[in-house]
């Protein structure tokens, strides 16, 4: 037998050289207590360089405690551990959404869904249906339709656009709103333009604009700030709702947004623009503990309710790391498909106009004032190649030098090369959506030209030569919150027709996973917490069904989410 000192400088010698293992390997040391959730037995990429690739993971509560072979967790395993053995599907770090509307996927859920409309004939009719379906001067809306994604254009059409007299013959007591897919755009009925009192001689918005045909009478198609007519009357109908049916419709549409979220693999929502009072209500809801993945917020208001509330509402990871609201939300214009973003020249198509500047430039230099004086990110809603460089020129007067801030341009859809270096330079960040590059696709080159679009549309490859930081999203509900057609499109830019849409510009398989993982943590200063799978990272993660970084490109959507898990537990488990 060994005497009691030799057993331990024995016991002492084998915790020393696990310490140093743990040192060497990045993992921890191995303890008596056993991991809560293990994931064997797969193909773990971590985005993390100190080891790229695994096949396990093991979790403790909230937290990755290890990475590592099959044997190596194999330790951590105990009696109550939950193993499921991946089978060799891939695991990644929990997909991270980088810009998206959250409420609005919610809201989607509820009304009707125009996305995959192939003519105005058929909008008409799923309008009529549900008409006939409720009470007189119920409002109708729904959201998702593009004339340009149409398998023939509507009849009579005004710049493209559908008018509004079919629609108004099927609805006669019901006002209608149906939202733009781009959300810069809406249809409103004869019923509902009587109802927001908008005739002829209602003028033009500051940064929007009513459409009208060659006789001066409106179409029914309102573009950017001009929606607010029709959506002013929305809401005086929904004031006649109590509060607790109003809190009561809103927390459906949040339980819809998780759900859609987690079955998409998302665990990570970055919410690209919400009022005050809806920050109210997520803390409530966190409180309760009843929101099921985590939640980055920018908030969304006028100049003088910033003014008043910033400095109250800044927070950092509420409730579990389920809350934080760190950005400040502008839109300088609007969207391309519509004609509303700002141009530096006129649109190819329409040479009478170069888009619209939607918020004044000094607003969105006070607004720059009111970020830095609250230590909020700005993030500034940029399509058109004059809204990224008037944002840019706001970025560099106000930072004055700084680039540790993160500031954000949401979108940079369109730039001019001259402005393609200044993101890197300023610590700017490109907020942009793959699967925009291949919706748009058939359309940009009508709108700006050739040389512009090769040039400066979608220019991930020209950025990030530069050094520049791109997250990746979907901007759901205008695309699909589908995070594997996003990065389907970022790695092949193919459109459906099977053309690519100057491929030369695509992104490596392993950089789109980046942008929707780490990247996009980065561009919200929580790479420390999540983005990689790491041991002390929270732990988030998404298995998918087939491994999109080595299967034939054709095969890429048809990969599927097997598990979303946030914070160490499995919130969805496909059936």
């Amino acid at each position: 037998m060994r005497s009691p000192s030799r057993q331990l400088t024995l016991l002492l010698g084998l915790v020393t050289v696990a310490l140093g293992a743990a040192r060497l390997t990045g993992q921890p040391a191995v303890t008596a207590e056993s991991a809560t959730l293990v994931l064997r037995n797969g193909k773990v990429v971590t985005v993390d360089e100190a080891r790229p690739e695994a096949q396990a993971i093991a979790m403790r509560g909230d937290r990755i405690v290890a990475v590592g072979t099959n044997e190596e967790i194999a330790a951590l395993v105990g009696p109550a551990t939950e193993v499921i053995d991946l089978a060799g599907r891939l695991a990644v770090p929990g997909l991270i959404e980088g810009h998206g509307h959250f409420m609005g996927v919610g809201q989607m859920r509820m009304s009707l869904n125009l996305m995959r409309i192939s003519s105005w004939d058929e909008a008409v009719s799923l309008v009529a249906a549900a008409a006939k379906a409720r009470p007189a001067g119920d409002w109708i809306t729904g959201r998702g339709w593009h004339q340009e994604k149409w398998t023939s254009p509507p009849k009579p059409a005004v710049e493209g656009f559908p008018t509004h007299a079919s629609m108004s013959a099927v609805t006669p007591d019901h006002p209608v709103v149906l939202r733009h897919a781009s959300g810069h755009a809406s249809f409103a009925n004869a019923r509902a333009m009587a109802v927001a009192g908008i005739t002829r001689d209602t003028p033009n918005p500051p940064g929007g604009e009513i459409l009208k045909d060659a006789a001066g009478e409106p179409i029914g198609i309102f573009r950017e700030t001009a929606m607010g007519l029709v959506e002013a009357a929305y809401e005086r109908h929904r004031r006649a709702m109590t509060p607790a049916a109003r809190e009561a419709e809103a927390r459906t549409q949040i339980a819809l947004a998780v759900e859609e979220s987690l079955r998409n693999g998302i665990t990570s929502f970055q919410d690209a623009g919400s009022p005050f009072a809806l920050v109210d209500l997520l803390k409530r809801v966190v409180d309760e503990g009843g929101l099921g993945i985590r939640l980055w917020v920018m908030i969304r208001a006028n100049v003088a309710e910033m003014r008043d509330k910033l400095a109250a509402y800044h927070l950092t990871g509420y409730g579990d790391r389920r809350l934080s609201v760190g950005g400040v939300k502008v839109s300088i214009d609007g969207a391309l498909g519509p004609r509303g973003a700002w141009l530096l020249a006129p649109y190819s198509d329409q040479p009478s106009s170069s888009g619209l500047n939607t918020v004044p430039v000094e607003e969105v230099r006070e607004m720059a004032r009111l970020a830095l004086e609250h230590k909020y990110q700005l993030c500034v809603h940029a399509i058109g190649d004059r809204a990224n460089r008037e944002t840019l020129d706001v970025f560099e007067q106000a930072l004055a030098g700084r680039t540790d801030l993160r500031w954000r341009v949401e979108h940079a859809q369109h730039l001019h090369p001259a402005d393609i270096p200044r993101f890197a330079r300023l610590g700017v960040v490109a907020a942009m959506q793959g699967i925009h590059c291949t919706s748009d696709a058939p359309f940009v080159v009508a709108r700006l030209g050739e040389q512009r679009a090769r040039e400066g549309a979608y220019v991930w490859r020209s950025l990030m030569k530069e050094g520049t930081v791109i997250s990746n999203g979907t901007d759901a509900p205008v695309e699909d919150i589908d995070p594997i057609a996003s990065y389907h499109a970022s790695v092949t830019r193919r459109v459906a027709d099977g053309t690519r849409f100057y491929p030369e510009q695509r992104m490596g398989r392993l950089e789109a996973l980046k942008s929707y993982t780490r990247n996009a943590a980065y561009s919200v200063f929580e790479e420390g917490e999540k983005g990689s799978l790491a041991p002390g990272k929270l732990a988030d993660v998404t298995v998918l069904t087939k491994d999109i970084l080595t299967i034939p490109e054709d095969e890429i959507p048809t990969a599927r989410v097997a598990f979303t898990i946030v914070g160490g537990k499995v919130m969805y488990r496909a059936r």
